[in-house]
């Protein structure tokens, strides 16, 4: 992956690249396997990186737990390589300045007014502690994974095009089936 960026990058060419695993289950093998794929892929500045989340088998199958957890891994890969902001207000000067030295800022307005959105907050990563995790029911990552998944189709709203777009596909296949054109499978 690296070679072949930068043989993109001497010739000019945009290039992709892949984030896929070859694991059979979405284990740790898997999360390694597509994590150093997806970093390989960032460092070596692809153009476009496909297959990054929720592949198995090489991409003979896919596993819903595994799109959760690495759109996990993908958010923050994005957090880690987004720019730090260096405007006064982000920096806090007036923080610095108000805060006295031996003194925290757990406080401080500036602090205050952004802790809450100030970082990462994952989607399916537990930080409690082992009593707190215990308490909650002791949910491996696979199966808050899985209800995460489960909630987002029990939530989904399809768009107000959707019956119309079905409506012109269904006439498409249709008419091409008529006309000698393959059926689809299903």
């Amino acid at each position: 992956t690296l070679g072949a960026g930068q043989l993109a990058r001497f010739t000019g060419l945009p290039w992709r690249s892949g984030g896929g695993s070859a694991a059979n289950i979405s284990d740790a093998q898997a999360a390694h396997e597509t994590q150093f794929a997806l970093w390989g892929s960032v460092l070596a500045g692809a153009t476009v990186c496909i297959h990054a989340a929720g592949w198995l088998e090489g991409g003979l199958s896919v596993s819903y737990e595994k799109l959760i957890t690495d759109i996990e891994a993908l958010q923050t890969v994005a957090e880690l390589c987004a720019r730090t902001p260096g405007d006064e207000d982000s920096i806090g000067f007036e923080a610095i300045a108000e805060v006295q030295p031996g003194g925290h800022f757990f406080s401080a307005g500036h602090t205050m007014a952004r802790y809450r959105t100030a970082f990462y907050e994952p989607l399916v990563a537990d930080w409690s502690n082992f009593g707190n995790w215990t308490q909650a029911g002791s949910k491996s990552a696979t199966e808050r994974a899985t209800g995460i998944w489960k909630r987002l189709l029990a939530d989904f709203q399809p768009p107000a095009s959707a019956a119309a777009t079905a409506s012109v596909l269904d006439e498409f296949i249709a008419r091409r089936t008529e006309e000698g054109g393959a059926a689809p499978v299903s």
